[in-house]
């Protein structure tokens, strides 16, 4: 037997009712040549490959990150797109957001190690979109399923309904099933703005001010560290998906945490940190709002809002550099225009 099961997801199909239906279990398998390469590719089959370890990076006392490049999720990528933080405390690690797949949670643990023999005690989803959740499986294989999993009201519903299911297929299509295995673990503790927890030598306190990227992103601020994770509120260097939220939402959650939290470094779920970041990205944000709200109120076309945020100053000094900016800008001057609708009229 001389199995290919790399080509496609049917070969590896193929090969799995093959094996299943010759009733070849682990034992048997161990019989059949090459059955160590073949027992490996049956279970990249039901689980899909390993993620490559990334070293975790510290960026304040307690808080370490496992980067994720900018991008979108790929088969090369395997779906690590959004940055795993994790907060090391003195009655042990609380995680700031889980990854998008079984893998990647897996290998969030392994870096964990590395840092700390504690265990993880805790979890954080910011919102429902599946690069930032669906690495809860892991956690909670590695745990325990009573691993407290905190979220809005509104992200674990969604990602107990709906939601859930969709970006588990949409992470399988978009990687080429590289995050195969991964199984929806929706939050099991529910939380709200202004919640301060207590992990000993480490407060976290919890931030909410309506909408935003979606209905219900969640922050969270390391006190002792001036440091608050806000997931997908902003980015360092790319277009947020906005289809669930709202520009003048944005705008006025930046002003509320900003008063609230005080001067921090603000790290998003995509990008690095910095103290400006709000800024930066809402002024960035501001260059597509405004030049829709003038268009709405002077009768201007869509079309030609779309060229008024193009030549605005704000929007065409990061054109060049942002990453998805060619193929994302009509999609977000579009929801832009339809929102200044809303709030003009």
């Amino acid at each position: 037997m001389n199995p290919d099961l790399s080509a496609t997801p049917r070969n590896r199909r193929q090969w799995l009712r093959m094996a299943t239906g010759l009733g070849l279990g682990a034992a048997g398998l161990a019989l059949v040549p090459e059955a160590r390469l073949f027992a490996q590719q049956v279970q990249e089959f039901i689980e899909g490959p390993p993620v490559p370890d990334v070293a975790p990076e510290q960026l304040s006392p307690h808080v370490w990150m496992v980067y994720a490049k900018d991008g979108f999720p790929n088969q090369a990528n395997q779906g690590l797109m959004a940055s795993v933080l994790f907060v090391v405390t003195r009655q042990g690690v609380v995680v700031l957001d889980s990854g998008a797949s079984l893998q990647i949670g897996q290998m969030a643990i392994r870096m964990i190690k590395t840092v700390t023999p504690k265990p993880v005690i805790a979890v954080f989803n910011s919102h429902y979109h599946g690069d930032h959740w669906l690495g809860n499986h892991a956690f909670a294989e590695a745990f325990g399923k009573d691993l407290p999993i905190h979220a809005l009201a509104h992200t674990r519903d969604q990602i107990a309904g709906h939601e859930g299911n969709l970006w588990r297929s949409l992470m399988e299509r978009w990687t080429n099933q590289a995050t195969l295995g991964t199984k929806v673990v929706a939050p099991n503790k529910v939380v709200e703005n202004g919640q301060v927890f207590d992990y000993g030598d480490v407060q976290i306190r919890l931030h909410h001010y309506g909408r935003a990227h979606t209905p219900s992103d969640l922050c969270l601020e390391i006190v002792q560290d001036k440091l608050t994770y806000v997931g997908d509120i902003a980015m360092a260097n790319r277009i947020a998906n906005i289809d669930d939220g709202s520009y003048p939402g944005t705008f006025r959650y930046y002003d509320a945490i900003k008063k609230a939290a005080g001067e921090q470094l603000w790290v998003p779920g995509h990008g690095r940190g910095s103290k400006d970041l709000l800024d930066t990205y809402g002024t960035f944000m501001k260059g597509i709002w405004e030049p829709c709200v003038q268009a709405v109120k002077e009768g201007i076309p869509l079309d030609g809002a779309k060229d008024l945020v193009l030549k605005d100053p704000r929007v065409a000094s990061r054109a060049k550099t942002m990453d998805g900016f060619d193929s994302n800008i009509g999609k977000y001057t579009s929801l832009a225009y339809l929102e200044a609708e809303k709030e003009t009229f």
